[in-house]
């Protein structure tokens, strides 16, 4: 379904500095490069610190202050969470008629490394060499979808979980609802927003879905960083799935390419609740999925991936980023190459 009046250009225009935010720590790219892959699991010993993770406090003042510095940039709260703390999109809409991509981060809480990318991106954006590229493509941010869990400010036990730090992060929202599950029903305040005030509101032609997995799924033998997936419902059409397919061949060339990165196919299921397929049935938006390997929290071991391996996953997570805007800006993703989904293997845990 594409929607030709969603052009909106109300923002809320205030300034803020953003503390503490790994963003800013000049650890971004820090670690070898064997760190994504093969980086160390948990496994009790390993450093998984919160402390060092950007809090809601601190996207929300970021992007104030981004805001406020790039004339290109307009920052919308398209709603509030259970807690009350605002949904930021950060946009980016210079023509009605360019195409446009949504990224998503963090409809689990406890996957944060891709907010962190995020940010990093949306900093990048205010640079020279990126004003003329975003002539030609519409980007929209979703930083930080579920504040709640992130923080930790939820309304149930979060003992177990492992890591150290000021606040632990989970995968629910405040009402303990899988946000990620909610994309039919939409009973949740933080999917109705995105729903309402996003999805229905803006003509999308692209949107990627960022999360993080567990660590310990495998391709030839070896650790993946990360794995993607198009949308797997039977409500979408084959032109609908081939397109997802070519923004998926964007990521993967861009990404499996760097020698440190290695990409597998991802076992997802079909319903419309998740996202990647609800988005892509009710909207007609092509959708991929991309799971970076580990968790910034969790009380199951196998899911905690060790710090060390931070600066590796963030920078996967921009190159995904600025490869798919500079693809979609300059029209080489409808030529991307989809041959390569017929042999890209299923991740699993054993092979």
């Amino acid at each position: 379904m594409r929607r030709s009046s969603g052009f909106p250009r109300s923002a809320r225009r205030t300034t803020a500095a953003l503390t503490g935010a790994l963003l800013l720590t000049g650890t971004l790219f820090a670690g070898n490069a064997a760190a994504v892959g093969e980086g160390p699991d948990y496994q009790g010993n390993e450093t998984v610190n919160t402390s060092i993770l950007s809090t809601y406090d601190d996207v929300a003042g970021f992007l104030k202050d981004q805001d406020a510095k790039q004339d290109a940039m307009e920052l919308e709260v398209i709603g509030q969470t259970v807690k009350g703390r605002d949904i930021h999109l950060a946009k980016y809409m210079s023509d009605p008629d360019n195409p446009t991509i949504l990224y998503l981060a963090q409809q689990h809480g406890n996957e944060q490394l891709t907010t962190e990318a995020m940010l990093h991106t949306i900093k990048s954006l205010a640079s020279k060499h990126n004003a003329a590229l975003l002539d030609d493509v519409n980007v929209l941010f979703i930083p930080m979808f579920n504040a709640d869990g992130a923080m930790g400010d939820v309304n149930f036990p979060l003992d177990g979980y492992l890591a150290k730090g000021e606040r632990h992060l989970t995968r629910y929202n405040a009402n303990e609802v899988d946000l990620n599950r909610d994309h039919v029903a939409k009973e949740q305040p933080e999917t109705k927003a995105l729903h309402q005030n996003v999805l229905r509101a803006y003509d999308i032609d692209y949107a990627i879905d960022l999360h993080h997995q567990g660590t310990q799924s495998r391709v030839n033998g070896d650790l993946v960083s990360g794995s993607i997936l198009h949308p797997t419902t039977p409500d979408v059409s084959p032109e609908l799935v081939e397109r997802s397919k070519r923004l998926g061949s964007v990521v993967y060339e861009n990404v499996d390419s760097t020698g440190w990165g290695h990409i597998g196919r991802y076992a997802g299921g079909t319903a419309n609740t998740i996202g990647r397929n609800g988005i892509a049935a009710e909207y007609g938006i092509a959708t991929l999925l991309f799971e970076m390997r580990g968790m910034s929290d969790h009380e199951y071991e196998p899911y905690v991936l060790g710090q060390k391996s931070n600066g590796y996953l963030i920078r996967q997570s921009v190159l995904t980023m600025e490869a798919t805007i500079r693809s979609i800006a300059d029209g080489s993703v409808d030529r991307a190459d989809t041959s390569f989904w017929d042999t890209l293997p299923e991740q699993c845990s054993t092979c």
